[in-house]
Order: structure tokens, then sequence, then C-alpha cells
């Protein structure tokens, strides 16, 4: 489950690993998660090859955090990243960090916070290392972030014959309905949500073309969906049963 939006966070990007064109929709994720409190980005400016990210700095007040490249074929900015992490671990004051790389070299950094008790939230391509992906709460693939603000980077919509043969995708929906379920089969949407996250950090139906796991369950034909009215506050909550467990 998200956190609330009054959670202090820290997000830290390496320039060397991640593109410019992400940051609107990188900035609009995290907000889902909490406030940016501190936002840095660490990389050599001196390097012509950062220069789409020096326009867009200022309009969104991400501090850069100047590393020179001291010796050839050393990463001296996860360094500084990795010592200003742990620095700001230190203070106490955030309840959680926002890691923006496709870089294995953060999987140890990310599994030492979470070892704080504080959440990850890891940003990256899909060639990210899975290693650094399984070492995050949560990993939202920047591919998706993309295509929030360029159509022409759009994900596809998988068909429902697309999503069956996605075995993986199949038995992770049905062990999460399954675990999140009551003795009549039925589970709650949120909870079979939560499941998954615990399962596979960086599932997200945005990966499949759909914007929310209801409209991805329900893409599926796998499940029975179910809108009930909840409470004495009449809200509604959608339920949802493997129609396998259908009586």
């Amino acid at each position: 489950m998200a956190a609330e939006k009054t959670e202090r966070l820290a997000v830290l990007i390496d320039a060397d690993n991640a593109q410019p064109a992400i940051v609107e929709g990188l900035l609009a994720e995290i907000a889902k998660y909490g406030t940016a409190s501190v936002k840095r980005i660490y990389g050599d400016w001196t390097s012509t090859a950062l220069r789409g990210w020096k326009e867009v700095l200022l309009e969104h007040s991400i501090q850069p955090i100047q590393q020179f490249g001291y010796t050839k074929g050393k990463n001296a900015t996860d360094s500084a990243l990795i010592i200003d992490a742990m620095d700001l671990l230190y203070t106490g004051k955030f309840h959680g960090f926002c890691l923006v790389s496709s870089d294995s070299d953060f999987t140890k950094l990310a599994s030492r916070i979470r070892e704080s008790g504080l959440l990850v939230y890891g940003f990256g391509e899909k060639k990210t290392p899975a290693a650094f992906v399984s070492a995050c709460d949560k990993f939202i693939y920047t591919e998706v972030l993309r295509a929030k603000i360029n159509e022409n980077d759009s994900i596809a919509r998988k068909s429902m014959a697309e999503l069956k043969q996605d075995t993986r995708l199949v038995r992770l929906l049905r062990n999460a309905v399954e675990a999140s379920s009551d003795e009549s089969g039925w589970a709650h949407l949120a909870t079979t949500g939560s499941n998954i996250a615990k399962q596979s950090p960086e599932f997200d139906p945005r990966n499949y073309g759909y914007v929310k796991l209801g409209e991805l369950m329900a893409a599926t034909k796998l499940f029975d969906l179910e809108e009930r009215i909840i409470g004495e506050g009449q809200s509604k909550a959608i339920y949802l049963r493997d129609k396998r467990k259908k009586t």
C-alpha cells in the first residue's frame, strides 16, 4: 500500500543512469508515495553528456551534486550518492528513499536502508538487474513514466490471450488472490495488490498497458469481479475470485 503523502522522502538520482525525459513522470509518481523533501542528482556536470539534465533541474528544483570522475573506469558518482544517502538516513528525518538508477551498484544501499525500517522506491529501465529490483520495496520501470508524457512511447495494451500466455503473471495474480481470499474464495482488490507488491516489487499494471490493477485483472478473464457497498459511508470496493473456485 502506498505511503501517505505526508511521508518525507529523499529522492536521489544517478544522472549517468537515468534520462531527463522521465523527470515529470518521475516526480508525479513520487508524489503518490510522499513528499520529496530532498531532491538531488549526481553526476559530472562539466560533461556535455549531461546537458539534457541541466535544462530541467532548475524548473523542478532538483539540486545538482558535482562529482568529478577522478579515475577512468571508476564510477565516483555512485560513491557520492551512497555516502549522501547514508548521511540522510542517519538524520532520522525521512520515511523513505527514492533511488533513481538502472545500476546494480545500489543493491546493497537499498538493502541497508530497508534494514533500518525505511521504504525504498526504485526507478530504473527494464534492463535494471534483478538484484537491485528485488532489493526495493517497490520498483517502477521508467519506460512507464516516459509513456505518460509522450504518446509515441505509450505501452501497448496486452490482449487477453497475451496475458494468459504470460505464465509468471498468471501465477502471480492467482497466488495473490488465493493468499488474500476469505473462506468463500473472494479477495479484496486492495489487499490483493498489497500481496502482489510483496511478491514482486517490479509489478505494475502499466507495464501491460493498463492503468489500474482492477482493469488488468478483468482483462485476463481469469477472475470474477464484484463491486460491493461496504460500511456506513456506503463506499465501494472491488472483490475478486479465481474462476476456478466457482461452485
